[in-house]
C-alpha cells in the first residue's frame, strides 16, 4: 500500500462509537442528550456550527411557559438568559382599524437573550457529560439491512467521520438534511412533509434610545397578507427584538425590506442601532405523526413541534427532547431498537402539547382562506378578556360565548363569526381525536385515516386549499 493510499484509509477510518448520537446542539438536542447523560451513558452531540457561533439562531426569543423546564437541564442554569419576565399579555396593533387590542396571557411569559440561552443550554448540557463536536457537519445516515438507523456520517473540522450508535436523535431544525437521508419505508415515520409546512422569518435586534412604552407586552401586527405579520418582543425596554415571517404558502415577501420599512414609520424606533440580523424557516405545521423510526427520533423543530400560529417552540423542544431520551433509555436498557419501545415518546408528546398544537393548526389554516380585513375588523370590536378565553381555552361553548358576545358589538361581522365559529368547532375535533393517539404502532394507519376525514371537514369549512 502506498503511502497515501494509507494516509487516505487512516483518514476515513476515524470512528466514534457512543450510546447516542444527537445531530443538532438546540434546545431538544440538549435536553435529549442530558437526560441520556445522567444515567451514566455515552453521548455525542454534533454541530455543525463553531463552539463561538453555537447557539446563536433565528428566534423570537419570546419563551411561554418559562417556569416549567425538565430537570436535566434545570431553569436556574438557564435565568441569567431572561432579559424581561414582565411581559404578561399580547398586544396586538391593528392599523386598518387604527386600533391596539391588549389580550391577557396565562401562565409565565419571558422574553430571552437567545443567543445567551443557547449557550447555557449547551454548557448545561456538557455538565452532565455530554461531549459537543463543533465544526461537524452530518452528510448521510447508516443503516444496517433491516432498515434500523445505526449511525452518522460527517465532516468534522474538515475531516470525515463515522459516528456508529444505538440511537440517533434527530434535532437538526426545520427541514432536517437527515430525513432525506433515512429510509423509512419499512416504518410509520411521518414523510407528509413539505416546504409549505413551514414559515420563512426573518429578525433583527434593535436597540433604542429611550425605552419603548409596551416592555411589558408582546406586539404583533398583521402584514397586508393573513400569512404573515409583523413582531415586536422586548428584550428590555431598550432591545427589541424586531421581525417579520410569512407562511410559504403564501407569495414570497420581502423581508428584510418590509420590517425595515415598518420600524421607519414607528416613532419609537427613530434613531435606532441594529445589532444582530438572523434569518430561518421554522414549522408552522402539525407535529409529525409519528417521529419514530428503528434506533431513531426526530425532537423539536425537526418533529413539527412548534406552535403553528405563532411558532413559539422552545419550552415543547425541550419536554420533546426529555420524552425521546427516555423511551431511548428504556431501549438502551433492554437492547431494543425498534418503534415500539420508541413508541411512548410519541404518545406523550401529543399527551402534552402535540394535540393541542394540532387543533391550533386549523386557525392556521384558515388564516390562508379567510380575507385579513375582515378579521382584524372582527378582532377590533372584540373584548381582549373575551379573546383571551377563547385562544388559551379548548372548549366549543367558550366559541360559542365569543360568537354571542361578537354579535352584541360588531354588527356586520355575522359572516366571519360564523366561518370563526365552525372552524373552532372543527378544531375541537382534532383536539379529541388526538387526545385519542394510538398506543401501539400497529394503529397509527387507522388513525391516520379517521384524521384525515376531520381534516377534510376543516378544508370544507374554511375553504382553503388542503395542506396536507
Amino acid at each position: 500500500m502506498s503511502t497515501q493510499e494509507q494516509s487516505a484509509t487512516e483518514t476515513t477510518a476515524k470512528t466514534d462509537t457512543p450510546d447516542v448520537v444527537v445531530v443538532g446542539a438546540g434546545t431538544a438536542g440538549c435536553y435529549a442528550a442530558a437526560t441520556v447523560a445522567r444515567e451514566g451513558y455515552d453521548v455525542v452531540v454534533l454541530e455543525r456550527k463553531s463552539e463561538e457561533e453555537a447557539g446563536h439562531i433565528a428566534c423570537g426569543d419570546a419563551l411561554k411557559g418559562a417556569s416549567a423546564f425538565p430537570d436535566s437541564i434545570p431553569r436556574s442554569q438557564l435565568e441569567p438568559a431572561f432579559t424581561n419576565t414582565g411581559v404578561d399579555h399580547g398586544r396586538f396593533e391593528i392599523p386598518q382599524e387604527e386600533t391596539v387590542l391588549e389580550i391577557p396571557v396565562p401562565g409565565e411569559l419571558a422574553v430571552i437573550d437567545r443567543w445567551e440561552y443557547g449557550r447555557r443550554i449547551i454548557e448545561g448540557a456538557e455538565e452532565t457529560g455530554v461531549e459537543i463536536h463543533y465544526d461537524t457537519v452530518v452528510q448521510d445516515v447508516t443503516q444496517d439491512e433491516d432498515g434500523r438507523v445505526t449511525g452518522v456520517e460527517a465532516m468534522s473540522k474538515g475531516e470525515p467521520r463515522t459516528y456508529d450508535a444505538e440511537f440517533v436523535v434527530d434535532a437538526a431544525g426545520s427541514l432536517s438534511v437527515l430525513q432525506d437521508q433515512v429510509d423509512f419505508e419499512e416504518s410509520t415515520f411521518d414523510t407528509n412533509v413539505n416546504y409549505t409546512h413551514f414559515c420563512s422569518a426573518y429578525r433583527e435586534i434593535v436597540h433604542v434610545e429611550e425605552p419603548v412604552e409596551w416592555d411589558d407586552a408582546l406586539v404583533f401586527k398583521p402584514t397586508e397578507r393573513a400569512a404573515g405579520y409583523l413582531w415586536y418582543f422586548p428584550r428590555t425596554d431598550t432591545e427589541i427584538n424586531a421581525g417579520l415571517g410569512f407562511q410559504m404558502t403564501e407569495e414570497p415577501m420581502q423581508l428584510v425590506e418590509d420590517l425595515k420599512r415598518d420600524l421607519e414609520n414607528r416613532v419609537e424606533f427613530e434613531g435606532a442601532e441594529v445589532s444582530d440580523k438572523l434569518g430561518a424557516a421554522l414549522p408552522t405545521r402539525r407535529p409529525y405523526d409519528s417521529a419514530v423510526h428503528p434506533g431513531y427520533v426526530a425532537v423539536g423543530d425537526a418533529a413539527g413541534h412548534v406552535n403553528p400560529t405563532t411558532g413559539g417552540g422552545i419550552a415543547g423542544a425541550a419536554y420533546a427532547g426529555k420524552y425521546a431520551a427516555e423511551a431511548i433509555l428504556e431501549g438502551l436498557e433492554t437492547g431494543e431498537h425498534g418503534e415500539a419501545v420508541l413508541w411512548e415518546y410519541n404518545e406523550r408528546v401529543m399527551d402534552h402539547f402535540g394535540a393541542r398544537y394540532a387543533a391550533l393548526d386549523v386557525y392556521n389554516i384558515l388564516s390562508t382562506a379567510i380575507d385579513v380585513d375582515d378579521l382584524m375588523s372582527l378582532l377590533a370590536a372584540m373584548p381582549g378578556e373575551k379573546l383571551a378565553e377563547a385562544l388559551y381555552s379548548g372548549s366549543t361553548d367558550i366559541g360559542l360565548k365569543l360568537k354571542l358576545e361578537a354579535l352584541a358589538q360588531s354588527r356586520g361581522h355575522w359572516g366571519t363569526i360564523w366561518n370563526l365559529y365552525q372552524t373552532k368547532r372543527r378544531a375541537d375535533d382534532i383536539l379529541a381525536h388526538y387526545e385519542n393517539y394510538p398506543t401501539h404502532p400497529a394503529a397509527l394507519d387507522h388513525w391516520q385515516n379517521r384524521r384525515d376525514k376531520l381534516m377534510d371537514a376543516v378544508y370544507e369549512t374554511t375553504d382553503a386549499d388542503p395542506k396536507y
